[in-house]
Parts: C-alpha cells; sequence; structure tokens
C-alpha cells in the first residue's frame, strides 16, 4: 500500500481531512502495515497491538503512562471512525497472546492536522515507554521498524504474527525517486529503503525506532505506509512534538 499522506499534505489539513474519509489506502482499520521478510524482535516493551472487535489491525507505541500513538488511518473504517467500545489495546508483551488489555478513554483520542497520526488516551499503562526524537533522522540513518502485522503478501488477514516483529531500513533523502508519494518538500513525513524486510498489512501506526542498546531506543516516526517490496514511508516525530506535548500534558 503506497499512503497518499504525503500527497493530501500539498492541498492543505481542511482537504486532507476530507480525503481520509474517502481514501481507501487511509480509510479503513484493516490490517494496514506488517513485517515481511525482516526477524522476530527481542526487545520492544514500548510496542501496543491495537484491535478492533478482537480481531488485530494495527499497532502503537506507547509514549506516557496513559498515552498511545499510532497512525490516525487505523481509526476509520468505511469512512467512518471506529467506535472506541470496539477498540483494545495489548501491551508490556511481545507476544499478543500474552500482556495486558488496557482500553480508550472514550472520546479521548485526537488526530494531528499535519500528519497520519493519531494520539489516544488509554487506561493506565505499566509499560516502559519510548522516547521521543528531538530532530529528524538523516538520510543514510539505519533504522527499525516495529509491529505485528502480516508475513506474507497473499491474505495479509489470514498471516498475522503473533509475535513483534522487525525490519531493518535505511533513511532516504526525501528527493529521492522512490520517494515520491512519501513525502513533499517541507511536509512531516520521511520515508526509508529496504535493508532487511519491509512492513505491510497491521504494522501502520507502529513505531520507527533508532538502533542502539536496549533502553536507548528513541521513537523517530510512527510508519504509516509501503509498497510491500522495497519503500516504506512514516510521521516525523520531531516535527509533531508540540502537537504531542500539547495533547498529553493537558
Amino acid at each position: 500500500m503506497r499512503t497518499t499522506t504525503a500527497w493530501m499534505r500539498r492541498i492543505g489539513a481542511a482537504a486532507a481531512a476530507a480525503l481520509v474519509l474517502v481514501s481507501g489506502a487511509v480509510a479503513t482499520a484493516g490490517p494496514a502495515g506488517a513485517v515481511i521478510g525482516g526477524e522476530r524482535s527481542a526487545y520492544g516493551p514500548w510496542a501496543v497491538r491495537m484491535f478492533v472487535d478482537g480481531k488485530p489491525e494495527c499497532t502503537g507505541t506507547a509514549i506516557a503512562r496513559r498515552w498511545v500513538i499510532s497512525a490516525s488511518h487505523c481509526f476509520y473504517e468505511q469512512a467512518e471512525p471506529v467506535a472506541d467500545r470496539r477498540i483494545t489495546f495489548r501491551v508490556g508483551a511481545l507476544d499478543v497472546r500474552e500482556g495486558t488489555v488496557v482500553r480508550p478513554v472514550p472520546g479521548k483520542r485526537v488526530g494531528s492536522a499535519d500528519a497520519d497520526m493519531m494520539l489516544v488516551e488509554v487506561e493506565p499503562m505499566d509499560v516502559r515507554v519510548a522516547r521521543l526524537a528531538t530532530a529528524a533522522p538523516r538520510p543514510g540513518t539505519v533504522v527499525r521498524q516495529l509491529g505485528w502485522g502480516a508475513t506474507c503478501t497473499d491474505d495479509e488477514n489470514s498471516c498475522q504474527s503473533p509475535v513483534l516483529r522487525q525490519a531493518t531500513l535505511r533513511v532516504l533523502d526525501p528527493d529521492a525517486p522512490q520517494c515520491e508519494g512519501y513525502t513533499v518538500p517541507g511536509g512531516s513525513d520521511f520515508c526509508m529503503g529496504r535493508v532487511r524486510g519491509i512492513p505491510a498489512g497491521g504494522d501502520s501506526g507502529g513505531p520507527v525506532m533508532s538502533v542502539g542498546p536496549r533502553g536507548t531506543e528513541t521513537l523517530l516516526g510512527v510508519f504509516f505506509g509501503t509498497d510491500r517490496e522495497t519503500t516504506a514511508g512514516a510521521g516525523d516525530i520531531s516535527r509533531q512534538l508540540s502537537w504531542i506535548h500539547s495533547v498529553i500534558r493537558h
């Protein structure tokens, strides 16, 4: 799936909000992004699995004791917002059959006007939260994208991973030809090329992390789309810090 997010930046936030409700690429809360290839992750205490009606849908990241960040398009289905009562998150384990279930606080989710990101207030979580990046990742930087999404390309609903997996990617220059559709000049997104593995359906909203010793990783981006072969895109956390802080510190 190549997202329309970067393209929507060109026409402004108001029009983008309308397009979110009509674009099949961003309006359906079905699996929208997993790790094909890649490898099983051994660490990710801040990683969150999102379910709708008990079925796995997307991935997210715990960034505060009561706040999860994911992709906005994960919260729309058939051009309508998914009701809070239908959503659950599983936290605190790399295997989604374990861990703790938490629920969103009704009416307490806020989408960014400038990026495919959603902040969701949830019941208190007893997990390590992710450190937020204060600077954009530079081209050439090696990153990891994590999620519980599909490990196949035919029927992605049938091959959602029960364990956290990760793809290794490299940040590309935003003007690179393969970044068309993922980034725009002055936008809030960055794109990445495949090194080992590529995200696919079910990874949408998942963390793009810096590479470092356990406990030192930084949340660089929120994954939003991929061609499932060579290229993936993410919203830049550093460009959304003011919005994030304004919401979670209310």
